[in-house]
């Protein structure tokens, strides 16, 4: 398995200060944050970027995140959806990591699917013209999409685009309460990547993403990254937390924190 950080990580340093920081702490890839990306471009080339992560040996592992919002005026979404896949080739990177919209009060799951579907797979052909692949990230407690079962269901709904796959979250599936078996038939080829975190005890209904943790440090069990581990999953670990008490510290503490939590992790599967 190989070591990644999102940008989300750090919230507050810009993409130049994670790129630095990130490869300072010995991570391979870096899932570079969507806010960070525009910022940097107001000043720089998307070639000035690539040759930046190259300079220091990073992956530009995915863009994150873009939403699918059907169900709500969604015009920027599809804007800024349209700008990511045109922006991403450009510096060596082929994966967004898409956020699923929340089932409207107004109708039934199969119709809130349908819908979501049809939106996801017009952006599936639109992501394949320019060699994109999408990762679609369910969300912990999520109405529509909580876990990697409805992520599937969406995909074969949207006409099981091939270059549209779903990522793990260790604690969004902990908080939707993800099954072994769930894990299990999560087919190889689908599974992008996997976010790594831990976070505090409380009851999972009350948990949100201020009370995640560096990995190893919470009660977050990772006896289903062991079982992807074992079924051969080789793909990037990608630490990403969002704590503000972290973000205040200096980067450089945040990241060697991160990927030595990560290694120990790694070590323990």
């Amino acid at each position: 398995m190989k070591s990644c950080v999102n940008g989300a990580t750090t919230m507050p340093y810009t993409l130049e200060q994670d790129i630095a920081a990130a490869a300072q702490a010995g991570f391979a890839g870096l899932e570079i944050w969507w806010d960070k990306l525009l910022a940097y471009l107001d000043n720089h080339s998307t070639s000035d970027l690539k040759r930046l992560l190259t300079k220091n040996d990073l992956i530009p592992v995915s863009i994150c995140p873009l939403r699918i919002w059907p169900f709500r005026d969604s015009e920027q979404a599809r804007q800024e959806f349209r700008e990511a896949i045109q922006l991403a080739p450009q510096i060596g990177c082929n994966l967004l990591a898409i956020c699923p919209d929340f089932q409207p009060a107004r109708l039934t799951r199969e119709e809130a699917l349908a819908i979501h579907a049809k939106e996801l797979a017009d952006m599936a052909r639109l992501a394949a013209e320019n060699g994109i692949r999408l990762t679609i990230e369910p969300i912990g407690g999520h109405t529509l999409v909580p876990g990697p079962s409805a992520a599937l269901q969406l995909i074969e709904l949207a006409g099981a685009p091939t270059n549209v796959g779903i990522l793990m979250d260790t604690f969004h599936y902990f908080r939707s309460g993800v099954s072994d078996q769930d894990i299990q038939a999560i087919p190889l080829d689908k599974l992008d990547i996997i976010h790594v975190n831990d976070c505090e005890d409380g009851a999972l209904n009350e948990l949100t993403d201020a009370h995640r943790l560096y990995p190893t440090l919470g009660v977050i069990p990772y006896t289903q990254l062991s079982l992807l581990k074992d079924k051969g999953y080789d793909g990037y670990l990608s630490v990403e937390i969002f704590r503000s008490e972290y973000w205040e510290q200096p980067i450089e503490e945040i990241l060697d924190k991160a990927y030595s939590t990560l290694d120990e992790l790694i070590a323990s599967l």
